[in-house]
């Protein structure tokens, strides 16, 4: 397929176009399942399970093992989708933020304070 506008292509960044759409619909099916409290439970009980019932393929589950935000996109995650499964964890935009930039939280949040003066 040609694109009309060939895709930007922006150093260290994952650009979520319809190639990644489509790689990462199982995941985000999966995270927006997060919608619901039971889909929660059910994913907190059993996450290997979990991760079959939505056909995860191995890069996805391994990072849903990993927990890594970066590993996530690459893998074709939304950000918006990806949230949901962050805060199953009581993970914050703070943490996503500190994992996607290579900081601590305390660093990130540190450039958060020092950016807003």
């Amino acid at each position: 397929m040609k694109h009309l506008n060939p895709p930007r292509a922006i150093p260290g960044t994952t650009i979520f176009d319809g190639e990644q759409a489509r790689k990462g619909y199982a995941l985000n099916k999966m995270c927006f399942s997060f919608n619901s409290e039971q889909c929660r439970k059910e994913f907190q009980a059993d996450e290997e399970a979990y991760m079959r019932k939505f056909g995860l393929n191995p890069q996805q589950s391994d990072a849903i093992r990993h927990r890594n935000v970066l590993e996530l996109i690459a893998a074709g995650g939304n950000a918006y989708y990806l949230a949901k499964f962050a805060g199953i964890f009581g993970l914050d935009m703070q943490d996503i933020g500190a994992q996607q930039t290579g900081m601590s939280k305390e660093e990130f949040k540190a450039k958060l304070v020092e950016a807003g003066k």
